[in-house]
């Protein structure tokens, strides 16, 4: 017989291929397939936290209790409220409760015309192409059940959409783009794509296609619920939630590229503390250090690290410090970390990741032994003396040549398991920060993957221009990001690079950037702006430049007039930010999300990709082009509304004009709440 019940699960053969479902947490089931000999795995060789040896993105399975039944017509598994029915040709069907189709396996074949698939075109549902003397390159194909589906998440990407219906993706990590595969579904679903190999996905009007470069399995899960906060809550169950935020982390962080020596840094903490202004960390950014691959001081700028730490904590300052995973040939950690194996490898020409201020080879995050070996360093060098964040760039991790076929890790092939790099990258630091001993850990990263969030990982939008139009492309990623499970998300308030600070037009886009920041997860100012610096020194870390000044004012009067207001709002924010972030903790609830997360009844809700909930009390409503003065806002059906500035109430399901002069993004307050 082709279908077999083993332990908890539903098993299914035919010819060299086992299909496994099984359940995994309350409503959710996982599916796995493969043709090889055995079910594959590797997360153990790895030491990730999982119940088996290739769970990636999931935990430990949960018991549940399922109803599974066997037939000479097919196989059903239910558990709760999902349940999966396969034909005796193996076609799977998933439904809701309600007896709802949710998704449809595409398989057009001749085998059996009674069962409503006879086909010409002999297409597979799971495909597996072979790579000639290696593993497959894996296809799913999915019918879409209703043209009309809005599908969010997966993470974050360079482009003004929310709803990614008829879009295709890059299953892909590169600098400022994030593939963490989750996606909820207007029809009632959530879907991981629990395969870290470089691919695609298109959510076709027709057919939904996951595809991968090349994998040893399928492996997707599957949660059905009734609103996408209980879907959002399942996938938290699967696949972890983030640390408690510590509270200094909810207030102001100060950051620019970059300051060049420990007095300079230590001057603009200072002159925070004299104007009387919020400030909770400062950051020491990227080639502070000697060589890439040295993680520590350069003695000669940074000549008393312990000091320097010691006097900011005094001024109730964290020091965040940049932490590359790049690993110059001429640094004096090279030649070990060769001999031991602890550096990605190239398949062919000459091995290097990088050229940016010297030949560069990343160290291999997916390598328990290199996790362990950087750790050490930084806990020496950083952590031993004070430091308790983490800015962990180059997340990706970034090549200077993105061809993901030439770079192989510890695991395997790049393209087979490359997308795992930023959830282990943010593991080494996790790990080590537990084991000695510091709780609430959270660190930042430029890119994420799924579960990257139960490792403490912020993750911010990367190297982005300074522009209203990438100013708009950051919203929906924030927003998509969080319903792909990363609670914590941030931006570079003002872009990355493009501005010059003298520029009026600049100061504008600032202003709105700012004003937005201060409604975000974290608010954190940083950017490398024009006119760039002299260069400070010719040795180490200076042969790197720094750009333009930073600070809050370091542009207009006005600029800085408009800052000071949402830094100190931000401030009075803290404790409804507390509540919002132990919601994040406890059940993965995303710090900002669309305005349909909250109001999944009302139809309008589900299309409005301008305007978001930060948390249950604040609908916020960014100014994302430049000269607006107004803007409308739609306010929800099922709550009364009051503008946060004018005190003017609206009961919800209704558009409204609100005033938007230059320092002000419209907020309303639900029901009874209102601003600090």
């Amino acid at each position: 017989m082709a279908f077999v019940k083993e332990q908890n699960g539903l098993m299914y053969r035919y010819d060299a291929e086992k299909l496994v479902i099984e359940p995994w947490g309350e409503n959710s089931l996982r599916v796995r397939s493969t043709r090889l000999a055995e079910m594959p795995g590797c997360a153990e060789k790895a030491g990730l936290d999982s119940g088996n040896t290739d769970d990636w993105a999931l935990l430990p399975q949960k018991s549940c209790n399922t109803d599974i039944k066997i037939s000479d017509e097919g196989a059903s598994i239910k558990n709760g409220r999902i349940e999966a029915k396969i034909s005796k040709i193996g076609q799977i069907r998933i439904y809701n409760q309600k007896g709802e189709l949710l998704l449809n396996e595409y398989l057009r074949s001749r085998l059996d015309i009674k069962d409503r698939t006879y086909s010409s075109l002999e297409l597979e549902a799971r495909e597996f192409k072979p790579i000639i003397g290696g593993d497959y390159e894996v296809t799913l194909r999915l019918e879409s059940v209703n043209p009309d589906e809005r599908i969010y998440g997966m993470g974050q990407y360079q482009q003004p959409w929310l709803n990614l219906k008829g879009m295709e993706l890059e299953l892909a990590q590169r600098n400022s783009q994030a593939s963490v595969p989750f996606m909820l579904s207007s029809l009632g679903y959530g879907f991981l794509w629990n395969n870290p190999a470089v691919g695609r996905v298109s959510f076709g009007k027709n057919v939904m296609t996951w595809h991968a470069e090349s994998s040893k399995k399928l492996d997707y899960w599957i949660t059905a619920g009734d609103t996408p906060a209980e879907i959002e809550e399942a996938y938290a169950g699967a696949t972890g939630t983030v640390p408690m935020m510590p509270g200094y982390a909810m207030g102001f962080w100060q950051c620019k590229l970059r300051y060049q020596t420990q007095e300079e840094l230590l001057q603009v903490a200072r002159e925070y503390k004299k104007r009387g202004l919020p400030i909770s960390v400062i950051v020491v950014d990227f080639f502070h250090w000697p060589l890439q691959g040295e993680w520590k001081f350069d003695p000669v700028y940074w000549p008393d690290p312990d000091a320097m730490i010691k006097e900011l904590k005094d001024m109730e300052i964290e020091l965040m410090v940049s932490i590359w995973p790049t690993v110059d040939r001429r640094c004096e950690n090279w030649n070990e970390m060769i001999e031991k194996g602890l550096l990605i490898r190239t398949e062919r020409g000459f091995r290097i990741g990088m050229d940016f201020q010297g030949n560069t080879v990343h160290y291999d995050a997916t390598n328990p032994e290199a996790r362990d070996y950087v750790w050490k360093k930084a806990k020496q060098n950083y952590y031993d003396k004070g430091v308790r964040i983490f800015w962990l760039d180059e997340a990706e991790p970034e090549y200077s040549v993105y061809d993901f076929e030439n770079y192989r890790y510890h695991l395997g092939p790049d393209v087979q398991i490359g997308n795992v790099y930023p959830l282990m990258y943010a593991k080494t630091f996790f790990d080590g920060m537990k084991a000695a001993g510091q709780k609430n850990i959270i660190n930042l990263l430029r890119c994420a993957w799924a579960g990257s969030q139960r490792y403490g990982a912020l993750v911010w939008s990367g190297d982005i221009h300074s522009t209203f139009e990438s100013f708009r492309n950051q919203v929906a990623a924030g927003l998509n990001m969080g319903l792909a499970g990363i609670s914590w998300w941030t931006t570079d308030i003002g872009g990355f690079f493009g501005a010059e600070i003298t520029d009026p037009r600049f100061h504008e886009l600032l202003i709105r950037w700012f004003q937005w920041g201060c409604f975000c997860p974290v608010m954190r100012l940083h950017g490398y702006r024009d006119p760039v610096k002299p260069q400070y020194g010719s040795t180490g870390g200076a042969s790197c430049r720094s750009g333009a000044d930073n600070e809050v004012w370091s542009y207009s009067d006005e600029v800085y007039e408009v800052c000071k207001k949402y830094l100190f709002l931000r401030e009075r924010l803290k404790p409804y930010l507390e509540k919002i972030m132990q919601a994040a903790h406890d059940k993965g609830t995303p710090v900002i999300r669309p305005l349909f997360y909250d109001f999944p009844r009302d139809k309008a809700a589900w299309e409005i990709e301008d305007a978001y909930m930060f948390g249950p009390d604040y609908l916020a409503a960014p100014v994302l082009y430049e000269g607006l003065r107004e803007r409308k806002v739609y306010l929800p059906l099922g709550a009364r509304w009051t503008n946060a500035w004018t005190g003017e109430s609206f009961e919800g399901g209704r558009i409204v004009t609100s005033s938007a002069p230059l320092d002000i993004i419209p907020v309303f307050c639900r029901d009874s709440a209102k601003l600090p």
